[in-house]
């Protein structure tokens, strides 16, 4: 135990994926050597980096933000093990929902895909007590959305102490976080604390995403959307405050340009796979296939922003800071 009475959690150990990539398990990210040529490595790919495989689309929370407004029902175990079959030589999944964590079987799914993939969970922490002491061991990380103090998350997001009981509980059992937060105009004020409570619960990463318009965020006031301007002006202004006050997270910021459209592959619960965002398209998806019903590697073929994909993965397509650096 360390003086804090939290457990120490090891260093993680790099990850060999393939295509001259690895996974940084202390930073929660892909890396790959700087001459690595980006378009080489995705066109040699036979599979995707990363997917997102959504195991629920029920919510506790009705985010401000969110794009998934419209229910799906929750795939069976049995399909969810078909989709695991179909993802062979996947480098990490990303168990989403919704609120993967509603699913008083979460733990039965993290037992069934841990082996395979460097296991992630975006979440918000709510059901965080009642599934860390099963998942402990079998995640690489739990990516918590936070989108700074109490009364910022409140108005944004939802119950900021329903989530930080959560978080403690992770953290009791050994599992790494990092934060995520989706930055409006009114909330740049309290991104320094953002990552200063990403260094307080020594997160791998902050992740800053600018938000979409498509479910919740119609509802945005137009102020609301930043600039490509500003958000550099933003990450560059926590960079320096970063270096200043040494906080250990790695910094990222994602922002909607030609480079990152369609980098996300999304596995919805019925099992179709989605490019994401694809900004001209309905509702932001671009279908490429059912999971269900064929391997990734013919998604992956027929899949047209591979590039957007390895690039957006491995930071060359947006604003990224090392862990420690």
């Amino acid at each position: 135990m360390t003086e804090l009475g939290l457990p120490s959690v090891p260093p993680r150990k790099v990850r060999e994926i393939g295509t001259g990539v690895v996974f940084e398990g202390s930073g929660h990210h892909f890396s790959a050597a700087p001459d690595v040529d980006i378009a080489a490595a995705s066109a040699a790919a036979k599979v995707p980096l990363s997917v997102i495989v959504q195991v629920t689309k029920r919510c506790d929370f009705d985010c401000s933000f969110c794009s998934e407004v419209l229910q799906l029902p929750d795939p069976t175990l049995e399909e969810l093990d078909t989709v695991r079959r179909n993802l062979t030589g996947v480098g990490r999944v990303f168990l989403s929902g919704g609120e993967p964590l509603m699913r008083k079987d979460f733990h039965e799914i993290v037992e069934m895909y841990h082996r395979d993939f460097v296991l992630a969970v975006p979440t918000n922490a709510t059901h965080g007590l009642s599934h860390a002491p099963r998942i402990a061991g079998k995640v690489a990380f739990a990516n918590i959305g936070l989108e700074g103090p109490r009364a910022t998350v409140r108005r944004v997001r939802g119950d900021y102490d329903k989530q930080m009981a959560g978080v403690r509980a992770l953290m009791e059992h050994g599992i790494s976080l990092s934060l995520s937060a989706v930055v409006y105009r009114s909330t740049l004020s309290v991104l320094p604390f953002t990552v200063q409570i990403g260094d307080v619960l020594n997160a791998g990463k902050v992740k800053l995403i600018l938000p979409l318009r498509k479910g919740n965020a119609l509802n945005l006031a137009e102020h609301e959307f930043i600039t490509q301007d500003e958000a550099e002006s933003t990450f560059q202004h926590l960079r320096g405050l970063r270096a200043e006050h040494q906080w250990s997270p790695a910094l990222r910021l994602t922002t909607w340009t030609p480079q990152n459209e369609g980098h996300m592959i999304v596995i919805e619960p019925n099992g179709m796979a989605r490019a994401w965002p694809v900004y001209d398209a309905k509702d932001l998806w671009e279908p490429l296939g059912n999971v269900l019903e064929e391997p990734i590697t013919a998604i992956w073929r027929r899949y047209r922003f591979k590039e957007n994909h390895y690039a957006k993965y491995l930071g060359r397509s947006i604003h990224a800071v090392a862990q420690g650096v």
